[in-house]
């Protein structure tokens, strides 16, 4: 990317470049992306393909639209040095933030989308993307009668879910949570009948179920992550009695937020004193 970068925007200047992340890497939580959407802003940045958008005295900046798409095609190009044939999803979320519809390839933003609290859990069982899409084509392929009507309610799902967070924001509501609880649900249900569940995501499902929260499997599914809504309602006392017992399972456990900013530049007075410390020492 940096040559690429170089080669059409003139030469990128010599840097020091220091990767810091709180995801874990290859859980399917979209690090590589991450990774690749802010090398990009970076060195387009460094070498002037793009402006500096901060302004003195403000904290965190961010690009123009037109800006942004730059970042996102060359942000592209470094998750097929690492995929060879990603969908696009991953970065795009990275840029833009907030939440996307993606279909048949074709990947449209969502309008404004609330910022929902989950728990993000970790089951620690390793899981192949591809093995588990040529599973899931084999069971269309052998079972289409059965398996087509489940790819369709899996799309209403998605559709209806879309709906739902595009109200939220204009008209917030406790009544659209119980909805959501009951997407994740059904939609949970029908992943496993697509073949991509695991035992222990049944098991996440179980222990977050007996603190009345609702989970489902995210990411290719097969072990991997899964994620758990937190109603504004919930309070801290169910929360941390649900993580301790996600990790009494031995998975790891987060909170945390969806539906936050893309990519954003940031001051030095804006950075938490563990990055702070990091830079000083490099």
């Amino acid at each position: 990317m940096c040559l690429a970068i170089s080669d059409k925007y003139g030469d990128v200047p010599s840097a020091d470049i220091m990767v810091c992340s709180e995801l874990p890497m290859g859980a399917g939580l979209g690090s590589s992306a991450a990774y690749t959407v802010c090398l990009a802003a970076a060195l387009l940045m460094v070498c002037g393909a793009i402006s500096c958008p901060l302004q003195e005295g403000e904290p965190t900046a961010r690009w123009t639209e037109e800006e942004l798409t730059l970042i996102n095609s060359w942000a592209f190009r470094g998750e097929q040095v690492i995929h060879g044939n990603p969908s696009g999803v991953d970065n795009a979320v990275g840029t833009w933030g907030g939440a996307l519809r993606y279909q048949a390839g074709k990947i449209t933003p969502l309008r404004r989308v609330p910022t929902l609290r989950i728990l993000l859990t970790n089951t620690k069982v390793p899981r192949s993307t591809k093995v588990l899409v040529a599973g899931v084509k084999e069971k269309i392929l052998k079972y289409p009668a059965i398996m087509n009507p489940v790819l369709d309610s899996i799309s209403a799902i998605s559709q209806e879910c879309q709906s739902v967070l595009e109200a939220m924001p204009a008209n917030p509501s406790p009544e659209h949570y119980p909805v959501l609880e009951e997407f994740f649900d059904i939609n949970q249900h029908h992943l496993n009948v697509l073949g991509v569940g695991h035992p222990s995501l049944d098991r996440l499902c179980q222990v977050t179920a007996s603190h009345s929260l609702h989970s489902k499997l995210t990411g290719a599914g097969g072990g991997g992550c899964g994620i758990t809504l937190l109603p504004p309602d919930t309070s801290p006392l169910a929360v941390e009695a649900a993580k301790q017992d996600l990790c009494a399972c031995g998975f790891e456990c987060w909170e945390t937020k969806i539906g936050a900013p893309g990519v954003t530049l940031h001051s030095g007075s804006s950075l938490s004193a563990q990055v702070l410390h990091a830079l000083a020492r490099s």
